[in-house]
């Protein structure tokens, strides 16, 4: 299988350099405009022309900055992860295997102030399988035995294409996990998984309407993905 690096881009070591201080300082101006509750489309458009900010720039600013109120939200409701054995979980697919290929691949992954990890990959309705999908899946199951996990439900959202792959390869890995898996696919992820409890995701929507959710991709990373290349911008 042809080797691919999930979510990179020729320009990320010259955006993510330690140098680079203008997006930290466009950070903070973005959170002050959040925290006054102005809009963050609006707010991405006037900061990052100030800036002279990439689209990529752009892009990571506004997955990994909210507002105060939306911190102290999600530092609320996340569960610590000895609770995981507690109950089934429900994974949000795509966003937590996608970030961990994009770990995987070395490229750029983002650590927010709401401690939770996130890529620059972008679905857009389209996704393949690469070399690197296997190894997540590993990954996970590995994380599943060390927090004891009993059950898990995966989510995925059927107009992806090649969510139906993923899932039998899901199905095929499940087997290893001695535990009862299921896989769904579905329309819309975010709205079921919305209002839900003891979710895995790093998607802002979810995480600010689900009842309890558990921050996994971070933990996997940080205990079987040492290499992985972490900007920090919390």
């Amino acid at each position: 299988m042809k080797i691919v690096k999930r979510g990179y881009d020729p320009d990320d070591l010259k955006i993510f350099s330690e140098k680079n201080l203008k997006l930290k300082v466009a950070q903070e101006e973005i959170q002050w405009l959040l925290d006054r509750r102005y809009k963050m489309k609006q707010i991405i458009e006037f900061v990052g022309n100030h800036y002279l900010l990439s689209s990529r720039e752009r892009t990571a600013l506004q997955r990994t900055t909210s507002s105060a109120i939306e911190y102290e939200k999600r530092k609320s409701t996340m569960l610590p992860l000895d609770c995981a054995k507690d109950g089934c979980l429900l994974i949000d697919g795509f966003n937590l295997i996608i970030t961990l290929e994009v770990a995987l691949s070395g490229s750029p992954i983002l650590l927010g102030k709401d401690q939770v990890i996130r890529d620059l990959a972008g679905l857009r309705g389209t996704y393949r399988i690469i070399d690197k999908t296997d190894a997540a899946l590993n990954l996970i199951g590995k994380t599943f035995r060390d927090l004891a996990v009993t059950t898990v439900k995966f989510y995925l959202d059927s107009p992806v294409s090649n969510s139906g792959r993923l899932k039998s390869k899901i199905l095929e890995y499940s087997d290893l996990w001695g535990i009862p898996v299921e896989v769904e696919l579905i329309d819309n992820v975010d709205s079921v998984l919305s209002g839900q409890e003891r979710i895995v995701t790093s998607d802002s929507i979810i995480l600010d309407k689900c009842k309890s959710w558990f921050n996994l991709s971070r933990k996997i990373i940080e205990d079987y993905i040492r290499d992985a290349w972490i900007i920090d911008l919390g």
